[in-house]
């Protein structure tokens, strides 16, 4: 089935945005950088059982400057973040990257001076892949989900609102741990004498309450 069957009337109506995402979403060149044993999954994703050249994404660049796309696969030592960074800057805007593995994300089972503790440090990552090391079918979902997130890119000054809109939400985001005794967002009384109890549910509130003024017989535990 053709694109002129399924456009009976012969008009398509779009916007630049979509036909952006869509150019850039199904050309992008990988410039890989394989560091450890993460990098042998990524070589399978590109053989022939998994067929990455589905996506259009066959052409490994040798060179940064034709390629907008970084798989960080393996650990990254820190002699060699530097030339992460400058392989990075040398790639063609707009450019993505994705920390494949658990080393590169977190420094994985390297917790020590030698390893960077996450390729964030050095260069912006869109799409993080956990794993050690991670399939080729796990590869392949990244790549998914970072089409995706190509294809419903901004463009432009609406570009530069969603960039703004996601720093505000950043920065309204709660902490992931709150002190002892302090539920709420807005507590920064440490917890112990003097503390507030926690708050409770209303039914659970009103029996604490019922409780505490309720007078005890002899001998009952209150």
């Amino acid at each position: 089935m053709g694109l002129e069957e399924a456009l009976p009337s012969g008009i398509l109506l779009t916007t630049v945005e979509k036909v952006a995402g869509y150019a850039r979403k199904s050309s992008v060149w990988p410039a890989t950088f394989g560091l450890a044993c993460c990098a042998i999954e990524l070589f399978s994703a590109g053989g022939p059982r998994h067929d990455l050249a589905r996506f259009g994404m066959e052409r490994a660049s040798a060179t940064p400057r034709q390629a907008d796309l970084m798989i960080v696969a393996g650990r990254v030592s820190q002699k060699m973040a530097p030339v992460l960074r400058q392989i990075y800057d040398q790639m063609a805007d707009p450019k993505w990257v994705i920390s494949m593995g658990v080393c590169a994300s977190s420094g994985g089972m390297f917790n020590n001076y030698a390893i960077v503790q996450g390729v964030d440090h050095i260069v912006p990552v869109d799409v993080y892949l956990p794993g050690c090391p991670p399939r080729p079918e796990m590869l392949l979902d990244s790549i998914v989900k970072l089409h995706d997130k190509i294809q419903n890119m901004k463009l432009g000054a609406n570009r530069r609102a969603e960039i703004e809109e996601l720093e505000q939400a950043r920065l309204r985001r709660l902490p992931l741990a709150q002190p002892a005794g302090h539920p709420g967002a807005g507590g920064s009384q440490p917890a112990g004498i003097g503390a507030p109890p926690p708050t409770l549910p209303g039914h659970a509130a009103a029996e604490r309450d019922r409780a505490a003024v309720a007078p005890h017989e002899p001998g009952e535990q209150p």
